[in-house]
């Protein structure tokens, strides 16, 4: 998960420079045509095409919408707001993932994780400052659709990793992201200009790697304890901020984003316990013949 937020950090620098001269649909078009060739060239080089299969059709097509969701509610919200503050009500996402994994996974989530849930979306409240005037509405509404929508895909990751290999979730992912957003792009579709073509390569090979490290990771873990990791992605946008368009958090977003990240860590940590007391009961109770 480390690696997939390094990579979608850069990924979603260059959508933020793509939103400047092209309509959200067709970022996100692009982020998903930019990474196809990347993902074939894998399949094609390691004769893995029978992993394309597909057993349950209907969750990849819940899963694409989802994408396309995503991809124009971020798009939309750095358009008109730094990555940092996008981020910023980003973050609700994964709070969002523990608590819909109770109904959704049917995981365990006990009292003290939902006060910390609250405690962070108290963080996140902060960081939005209502009333203030660092958000627009349409960056806010954009970048919390985002997050709604990445929540429940996460989700239906996790449940799709029971039948759907990893290769197949990164390839359908990316098609069905690519052809919906395409569909309703094209009637405004505008001429990639040269001086972006660079910046399209960049922007596929971070998508496919950050698409396959994210994946993995809940598939080689429960969403409860995968979600905390995402806060990095904070220190990334900050630094990319700085760098190219010299701007800087205010103090309520290191205030709120603190307490987020912290609520995240004791999601992180009690669910480690949880798991070792289960661990641990297992051998006692349950011997190995």
């Amino acid at each position: 998960m480390l690696v997939a937020v390094a990579c979608f950090a850069g990924m979603d620098a260059v959508l933020k420079i793509f939103s400047v001269d092209y309509p959200p649909l067709q970022v996100g078009a692009l982020r998903g045509a930019a990474s196809l060739p990347f993902v074939l060239a894998t399949v094609a080089l390691t004769n893995r095409w029978r992993d394309l299969k597909v057993v349950r059709w209907e969750l990849h097509v819940l899963r694409g919408v989802l994408a396309l969701s995503m991809l124009w509610g971020f798009v939309a919200a750095v358009s008109v707001m730094s990555l940092a503050d996008t981020y910023a009500i980003f973050f609700v996402a994964p709070l969002i993932v523990t608590a819909l994994a109770v109904p959704l996974l049917k995981e365990h989530v006990d009292l003290g994780r939902w006060l910390a849930i609250a405690v962070g979306l108290s963080g996140v409240l902060w960081m939005l400052n209502p009333g203030g005037s660092s958000f627009t509405l349409y960056g806010a509404a954009g970048a919390l659709a985002s997050a709604v929508a990445y929540a429940a895909a996460s989700i239906s990751v996790r449940v799709m990793t029971r039948t759907e290999s990893t290769l197949s979730l990164v390839f359908w992912f990316l098609v069905l992201l690519t052809l919906f957003a395409g569909l309703l792009a094209l009637p405004n579709w505008v001429p990639i200009r040269d001086e972006h073509w660079p910046w399209l390569g960049l922007l596929g090979v971070l998508g496919a790697l950050g698409q396959h490290f994210v994946t993995e990771a809940f598939r080689l873990a429960p969403a409860s304890v995968i979600a905390p990791f995402e806060y990095t992605a904070m220190l990334w946008a900050v630094g990319i901020d700085w760098v190219f368009w010299d701007t800087w958090p205010e103090s309520r977003i290191w205030l709120g984003a603190a307490l987020v990240v912290a609520c995240g860590l004791y999601l992180l940590w009690r669910e480690q316990q949880q798991h070792r007391d289960i661990a641990a009961a297992g051998v006692v109770d349950t011997p190995v013949p």
